[in-house]
């Protein structure tokens, strides 16, 4: 099955991204992963909002993770919380194909995932106030200053977010670059209806619920921080 990273939009493909196109080699398993779990856990991306109790069979608290990588965040977290949902969000099919072979590997039924860009998923598909929590763990930093405009965490992105997310809902983001991390903090004072605790917001330690991944291990070791930022809508 050719999976490709899907737009509403054609004129979206020019302007500003938050991403690069690029792939990684799938292998046999994954291929097989794509072919055979697409069709059941794949979503389209779609100009209406999307009805989460018919696409899950149930009302539940949903989670949008944006960005998963090869999906080990979110797929410890659905095993976890299986009174749970989760929609994932990526660009690439190598980190899509992972992770539905870990769905298959786990016997995971409570994850749904768009190959798009989160922006248009959630403009377009999110209903408002509909999500438990949001999470975006190291989001490409951009580090270059020309390129910043390229960050996803934009005060724009943040209103949006706060749109779709419940009252009392979180956004949970993580970094390893200090530069990106000062960004998204200084974002998230700039925005309003937002809070994390009395002194104001401020970053935060990692919780369990995020995984620490080998590549962030390594980081630690080499002395690199990471700074995780949690922040409750009003």
């Amino acid at each position: 099955m050719n999976i490709r990273r899907e737009t509403l939009h054609p004129s979206f493909e020019k302007s500003v991204r938050s991403f690069v196109a690029r792939e990684g080699r799938l292998t046999l398993a994954h291929k097989q992963a794509l072919e055979e779990l697409w069709p059941r856990y794949g979503l389209t991306l779609q100009a209406e909002f999307f009805d989460f109790q018919r696409i899950f069979g149930r009302k539940s608290l949903v989670t949008l993770e944006i960005g998963f990588g090869n999906g080990a965040s979110l797929l410890n977290l659905a095993q976890a919380n299986p009174n749970q949902d989760f929609i994932g969000v990526e660009v690439y099919r190598t980190g899509i194909a992972k992770l539905l072979y870990g769905i298959k590997e786990r016997k995971l039924t409570n994850i749904r995932v768009f190959c798009a860009d989160a922006t248009e998923v959630l403009a377009n598909c999110i209903p408002d106030s509909s999500l438990h929590q949001l999470q975006l763990f190291f989001p490409d930093p951009w580090p270059k200053a020309r390129h910043h405009k390229r960050r996803i965490v934009q005060l724009e992105f943040i209103n949006l977010v706060q749109q779709k997310l419940q009252p009392g809902g979180s956004i949970h983001m993580a970094t390893d670059w200090e530069d990106y991390a000062q960004h998204m903090l200084s974002v998230m004072r700039q925005a309003s209806g937002w809070h994390s605790g009395s002194e104001g917001i401020q970053f935060a330690a990692r919780p369990d619920t995020r995984t620490l991944t080998k590549f962030e291990q390594r980081g630690h070791s080499l002395g690199h921080g990471t700074w995780d930022l949690i922040a409750i809508s009003c």
